[in-house]
């Protein structure tokens, strides 16, 4: 199979087309440790080809500087990416143990964290888990789509998936394309649900969703449209190009106006944010089918459910755990399920799970007060951990 070699990049498409590569790298790596095989001899020298390619791009302030074509330029931060890869080089070189011995040097309370978390799942004979991804089970990264998961993390996640829950979940805001082509765990592991669990890829590899009006599906058509003129325009492209860039997924958009490194000044960022807000209502003077969430990174335009007793209201992951059990099979209401999340977006998936069952149990990554405080608040079988790198751990060392 085909290696990475050592390239120059010039370009930003240089850039995805690099980290692309690295996916199927990885997932050969993760695959043969997993079974047990040795990883083959071309793989690291593949990883480390990657590492010098991302290092030797030019700095500047604020990061990375790339080509868009036309004589233009754009400022990247690839920490994630550098960083991933050499943690992947690590984990390949020195084993396991020694990886797991940097992990607690680089971050502090490492083990205490990952021993609170192995005694509140110790002894629970998961029959489910639901989790989201970036920031949760998976280190934040600036873009969506190089955030290529790492051979680390689909080695532990799927050790875990397959010895201690029986329907592991990947609950994501993301589109399912999307989710897919950054996965590195091996196929048939877990169900991939995406667009807050509108829709979902489950184990056989058949798409199941969650049925959308042809009224909603108009609308959502229509300002699809309009964001991609909006977007399209040069004063608007760069937010496309940031974050989660533009997505559209099934039942809602999102547009990034920031990323985690600042990039966007801060009154153009809440520029965009305003005129964002204008298209909806422009399009929407009722707000009978959109809901704006705005998270400071990412604008999620939502289409509007109907609920008994509440009316309208956006669909949130709440909602998708409950679509998801029902249509998974999930059974929630007679087992012990496991909820993991990083943000107050997925405080729903943890609610609706406690209203299946009052034996769920928690994990959030956060070092938010509020949010943790929200979490315990729901139930005492709650932990809170600062780093995605320590839930991993806590699941694939269980």
């Amino acid at each position: 199979m085909a290696g990475i070699d050592q390239v120059e990049l010039k370009t930003l498409k240089d850039f995805y087309a690099l980290m692309a590569a690295s996916r199927d790298i990885r997932k050969r790596a993760a695959a043969a440790i997993l079974d047990g095989e040795t990883v083959d001899g071309d793989i690291p020298k593949s990883l480390s080809n990657l590492l010098e390619s991302l290092e030797a791009v030019p700095e500047e302030e604020g990061g990375k500087r790339l080509g868009l074509g036309g004589g233009r330029t754009i400022t990247l931060d690839m920490g994630y990416e550098i960083d991933e890869t050499r943690k992947d080089l690590f984990y390949l070189e020195e084993g396991e143990e020694t990886f797991l011995e940097m992990l607690a040097d680089f971050h502090p309370g490492f083990g205490e964290y990952v021993e609170n978390g192995r005694e509140l799942l110790r002894g629970a004979d998961l029959d489910s888990l639901v989790t989201d991804r970036d920031g949760t089970v998976n280190n934040y990264c600036a873009r969506y789509l190089t955030s290529i998961q790492s051979i680390y993390n689909a080695v532990f996640l799927t050790r875990f998936a397959r010895t201690h829950v029986d329907r592991p979940v990947i609950l994501t805001s993301a589109p399912l394309d999307g989710l897919i082509e950054i996965s590195v765990n091996p196929d048939g592991e877990f169900y991939y649900a995406a667009s807050k669990g509108r829709e979902c890829l489950d184990r056989d590899g058949r798409i199941r969703r969650l049925e959308i009006t042809p009224d909603k599906q108009a609308a959502i058509n229509a300002l699809n449209a309009r964001l991609s003129e909006l977007t399209s325009r040069p004063a608007y492209e760069k937010f496309t190009l940031i974050g989660s860039g533009l997505q559209f997924k099934f039942g809602q958009s999102t547009v990034a106006r920031q990323d985690i490194g600042g990039s966007i000044d801060k009154a153009e960022s809440e520029a965009f944010l305003a005129t964002l807000e204008a298209l909806a209502a422009e399009l929407d003077p009722d707000g009978r089918n959109f809901r704006i969430e705005d998270t400071g990174l990412d604008v999620e335009i939502i289409l509007t459910v109907e609920t008994e007793g509440e009316g309208l209201k956006d669909f949130d992951k709440g909602d998708g755990v409950k679509f998801l059990d029902q249509e998974l099979g999930l059974g929630m209401a007679d087992g012990v399920g496991l909820i993991c999340g990083d943000t107050g977006s997925d405080v729903p998936m943890l609610e609706a799970a406690l209203s299946l069952s009052p034996q769920t149990r928690a994990i959030f990554v956060t070092r938010k007060q509020e949010l943790a405080q929200r979490v315990t608040g729901l139930t005492g079988a709650a932990l809170i951990v600062p780093e995605p790198d320590m839930l991993v751990t806590i699941l694939g060392t269980l």
